[in-house]
């Protein structure tokens, strides 16, 4: 079993549930038309009424677990960053597809309303929400907030929630079908865990005698680091959208790391040569649970926060667009041919396309 499986996830389970249960496209009778290639993408595209819409769920998982737990034994609230983290969860999937977020909802669920009577912490709660709505460029459309007593135990509370999002007039969504040998592989790294690895965090802190109180090299606590916020990229894509550039793949980078480099049907590889520097957390994570580099690059985001893979006359622009938009970002890599794969020659990894089944 991977670390990752014995923490309680196992995407080879989840993956093949998720592709079970998509239907086929009944669009037709309302006058609206699917985009075949975005099943299985980060986003569900359709047309209808001359406008071009993608939409997404998503949920922040257990991460919610940690910040409560945080609290109890730090006294530190950081539900604010919380928010934005489950926000994030959604925004980045659906901008992944060429689509600017135009409404996102929540979706609130605790075991007991009472959750809502700590005001430190469902007013940062919604501060945080709101914020990260209004830095994403989009308006919070309400949701929904269920007290489920019997389904959900604990004090917790389960954040998610869906967005829809507009391709700008003139654009095709992005759907990774026109990536080809030659094109050049942008990273923007990451702030930290992010959206995805929290489990495997609980797991970790579980063996740690001080748990999230542990110190890192650099005297921060694992909780503190555990709980920064992920970087929201729709401001990235919404100034590449209003670019001439033209990607070719876009991504955030969260389960399956390196893996979801893998998304586009293409037969190419994927040559990372030059490697983000990695979040101390996430190093911290990796070694304290004994993965090796290969599972590391395959579990967690180790420092790629989100890709985007465009025409090499664009690279450079690219990178200047992200730095324009106040991002971090660099040339990291080639599309060469060959057989579907992802390889980090400095790491000596190599993944192979049948280790992304997610469509």
């Amino acid at each position: 079993m991977s670390e990752y499986e014995k923490a309680g996830v196992d995407y080879s389970v989840l993956d093949r549930v998720k592709r079970a249960a998509a239907t086929a496209g009944l669009l037709n009778s309302s006058g609206a038309r699917e985009f075949a290639g975005s099943r299985g993408a980060t986003a569900y595209v359709f047309e209808v009424g001359g406008l071009t819409l993608a939409t997404v769920t998503e949920g922040l998982g257990t991460k919610s677990v940690i910040a409560e737990q945080f609290l109890d034994v730090s006294g530190e609230s950081r539900f604010a960053d919380l928010a934005v983290d489950a926000v994030a969860s959604i925004v980045n999937d659906v901008v992944s597809v060429g689509a600017n977020p135009l409404v996102i909802t929540a979706y609130f669920a605790t075991g007991d309303a009472a959750w809502y009577n700590d005001e430190r912490k469902s007013l940062e709660l919604l501060a945080g929400w709101q914020r990260a709505c209004e830095q994403s460029g989009a308006t919070w459309g309400g949701g929904e907030s269920p007290a489920l007593p019997g389904l959900l135990t604990g004090a917790g509370i389960e954040l998610g929630g869906n967005a829809l999002a507009l391709v700008p007039p003139g654009r095709r969504p992005v759907l990774g079908d026109e990536v080809q040998p030659g094109d050049r592989i942008v990273v923007l790294p990451s702030s930290g865990l992010h959206t995805n690895g929290a489990s495997l965090a609980r797991h970790v802190c579980a063996g740690l005698t001080d748990g999230l109180m542990t110190a890192l090299p650099s005297g921060r606590t694992l909780g503190a680091a555990l709980l920064d916020p992920s970087v929201l990229y729709p401001a990235f894509v919404r100034a590449l959208l209003d670019s001439p550039v033209e990607p070719h793949f876009l991504n955030p980078i969260t389960g399956h790391g390196l893996l979801k480099m893998m998304r586009p049907a293409a037969d190419v590889r994927y040559v990372i040569d030059v490697l983000p520097d990695v979040p101390e957390v996430l190093d911290f994570l990796a070694s304290s649970s004994g993965m090796s580099p290969s599972e590391a690059y395959s579990t967690l985001n180790m420092g790629f926060g989100y890709v985007a893979v465009v025409p090499a006359a664009d690279a450079n622009r690219t990178v200047d667009i992200a730095r324009g938009a106040g991002y971090e970002a660099f040339v990291a890599g080639e599309v060469v041919a060959g057989d579907k794969s992802v390889i980090v020659p400095s790491l000596g990894i190599e993944y192979g396309g049948g280790e992304l089944q997610i469509s």
